[in-house]
């Protein structure tokens, strides 16, 4: 027997309410849409936020060097993305993240942890936002790692000469790649991967 109309909706309901919390407990990344939630964090702008006020000129300064050199070195961001800078591991952990430097959820948002208040770092995962911005968010997922990771340590000019396995690799063969192209069209070229 099917429950009763009402009862139906009710239960609905509660699924849909319920839907965004489980989210938010389940998949932390998904914390990058609201991140003035996560304890500790403000949002001082529209795109920054962090753990430590007393570091806003720092993150400011980085932000804005970034967006600037993406802008005028890859391509311009249509939508410039907010992010998290935290100066600690519990923060940066609170987003679902412990290995890494800093991480790009799609075109949702950025998260950089106490070891990548770096301009190049920030640089690197605001060509992940860009790719996702260009290419779609499912395509640059499914674009090939090397493409991907080689694309931002290339473009972000890391200044590191050597990078680990397969790192290094990604880097040079997206140089390969990309001296091989006609780069006016590098979207064009980059969806078809």
């Amino acid at each position: 027997m099917l429950p009763e109309a009402p009862v139906l909706k009710r239960i609905t309901l509660a699924a849909l309410l319920l839907i965004p919390v489980a989210a938010w407990v389940l998949y932390k990344p998904v914390r990058v849409l609201a991140p003035q939630l996560v304890s500790g964090v403000s949002c001082v702008t529209e795109t920054i936020c962090l753990d430590d006020i007393d570091r806003v000129d720092e993150a400011e300064f980085l932000f804005s060097n970034a967006l600037g050199f993406i802008g005028s070195s890859v391509a311009s961001i249509e939508k410039p993305p907010r992010v998290t800078f935290c100066s600690t591991e519990a923060c940066f952990q609170a987003f679902g993240f412990n290995k890494s430097t800093a991480r790009t959820v799609g075109v949702s948002g950025i998260v950089i942890s106490p070891r990548g208040w770096s301009e190049y770092y920030l640089r690197h995962e605001m060509i992940h936002h860009i790719q996702a911005e260009r290419m779609g968010v499912y395509r640059q997922w499914r674009s090939p790692d090397w493409f991907k990771e080689g694309m931002a340590y290339s473009l972000s000019q890391d200044p590191r000469t050597k990078l680990g396995v397969p790192l290094q690799e990604y880097r040079s063969r997206f140089n390969d790649w990309y001296q091989s192209i006609d780069t006016s069209r590098l979207w064009e070229h980059a969806i078809t991967l």
